[in-house]
């Protein structure tokens, strides 16, 4: 759930670049011109940073491992380089660097998925060795791909075409193709797995229509109509943790809420009411009808809706339990996190009970100043700070000596933390005192 390059304009904020939820959505991650920040979204009336790190400038990913330390940071000074954190220590646990420019990052409790334009490398997360590289997958410039949080099944999803909207799961636990989903006639925009990974959730570069699908098996669930009246950008889809609602936000000012709910003819009958007499009629004209007819009557249109007082900007959204209620959050490149209560019994019109500051207003005027036309250029000073360094022009090294990087198009396997620290099964990372511990070590 991630959301980069937000357009230029009076309203975005010139600190902004990047912004994820964490895996349970207790976790907020920011990327700014400056390095990145950690927020806790376990509350309404607060937002607390509980982190801010400075190590780099200009991060346009920052990924947290839920709740634990481990945070992942990819810089626009080093766009091929990814950085592991533990960030209350504030120690680097390993780096890698690729053949191109990284474009996301996914990860769960078992794996590290690291995605490139025309590649994909699946990393062990407790020792961080390469265990996959996919090579050659469909061009895919925005980095669009979907990792299950289960890690029992690590399921990802990524583009099977550049040209249509094929989806490609893959067992990210068995390295194997799970299965070929023809979701949409246009290239994908979004992907989202439910929170067990049993169900996936895509829309296509038309914005139109959001479809769910049962996984492993493929088979079209439900699908969701957003609108006809014009194509939009899909900027993020959000499963509840309960799988029950999904959320969808574009770069229109409004989002989506919809509901995963069967309807089922015992209903209907149970319910003899003039719009059900209606449907039926509409189900039985459906199979007289051409199939792109029949498929939009039987779509669903939102449960609920959020008017956002904004258009135009990137945004993500999520759907979380906080404070015991059910809560619509949306991150925008205004600068701001947009807390909505949902009303999960009737939908309609959500309504916004808090918005925070993700900058301080000092921060607003102190960068308002650094955008003004510099009078005087002078040299760089011969003692400059680590930030400074890395945003420094240098030239690529050779992939020979490049960190990291090895001719099979992989990194090199990275023996960060030792295998006996740790008990059989998966890792648990979301306590301080289950983290593994940190080795200076850097491959």
């Amino acid at each position: 759930m991630e959301s980069q390059d937000a357009p230029d304009g009076p309203e975005v904020h010139r600190g902004f670049i990047c912004a994820s939820f964490n895996q349970d959505t207790t976790s907020l991650s920011v990327g700014t011109k400056t390095g990145y920040r950690l927020f806790s979204v376990t509350a309404v009336d607060k937002l607390d940073c509980i982190h801010e790190g400075v190590e780099c400038p200009d991060v346009y990913i920052v990924e947290r491992l839920f709740s634990s330390s481990l945070v992942v940071v990819v810089s626009l000074s080093m766009p091929r380089r990814m950085n592991v954190y533990h960030f209350k220590k504030g120690t680097e646990i390993c780096n890698y660097s690729y053949s191109n420019n990284i474009l996301s990052v996914r990860l769960n409790r078992q794996r590290l998925v690291v995605c490139l334009e025309e590649s994909i490398y699946i990393h062990n997360i407790k020792d961080m060795k390469l265990l996959k590289t996919l090579l050659n997958t469909p061009i895919n410039p925005s980095g669009l791909c979907a990792l299950s949080v289960n890690h029992s099944n690590s399921f990802l999803a990524y583009p099977g075409s550049a040209t249509i909207g094929e989806i490609t799961v893959y067992d990210a636990n068995n390295l194997s193709t799970l299965t070929l989903i023809q979701a949409h006639d246009s290239p994908l925009a979004a992907l989202t797995f439910n929170a067990s990974g049993t169900k996936l959730a895509s829309a296509s570069e038309k914005g139109t229509v959001i479809r769910v699908f049962s996984i492993p098996e493929g088979q079209r669930l439900f699908e969701f109509r957003r609108g006809m009246k014009r194509y939009v950008s899909i900027s993020s889809l959000s499963f509840s943790a309960d799988a029950q609602f999904l959320c969808a936000s574009s770069n229109t000012e409004t989002v989506h809420i919809f509901k995963l709910e069967q309807h089922s003819p015992s209903q209907d009958e149970e319910s003899p009411t003039w719009s059900a007499y209606v449907g039926k009629m509409f189900t039985a004209a459906s199979t007289y009808l051409p199939a792109q007819v029949s498929d939009m009557m039987h779509q669903d249109r939102a449960f609920a809706t959020v008017r956002l007082n904004m258009f135009g900007l990137k945004n993500i959204c999520a759907l979380a339990t906080i404070q015991k209620l059910p809560r619509l959050l949306v991150a925008s490149s205004d600068g701001y996190l947009y807390i909505y209560n949902v009303d999960p019994q009737d939908g309609g019109e959500c309504v916004l009970v808090q918005k925070h500051r993700l900058f301080d207003f000092n921060e607003e005027v102190e960068q308002s100043e650094e955008d003004k036309p510099a009078e005087d250029v002078s040299p760089q000073p011969a003692s400059q700070s680590y930030a400074a360094t890395v945003a420094l022009p240098s030239t690529p090294p050779s992939s020979t000596t490049l960190m990291g990087y090895s001719e099979d198009g992989g990194a090199q396997k990275g023996e960060v933390i030792p295998e006996h620290e740790f008990a059989e099964g998966p890792v648990c990372l979301d306590d301080e005192n289950e983290f593994p511990p940190v080795s200076n070590q850097s491959n």
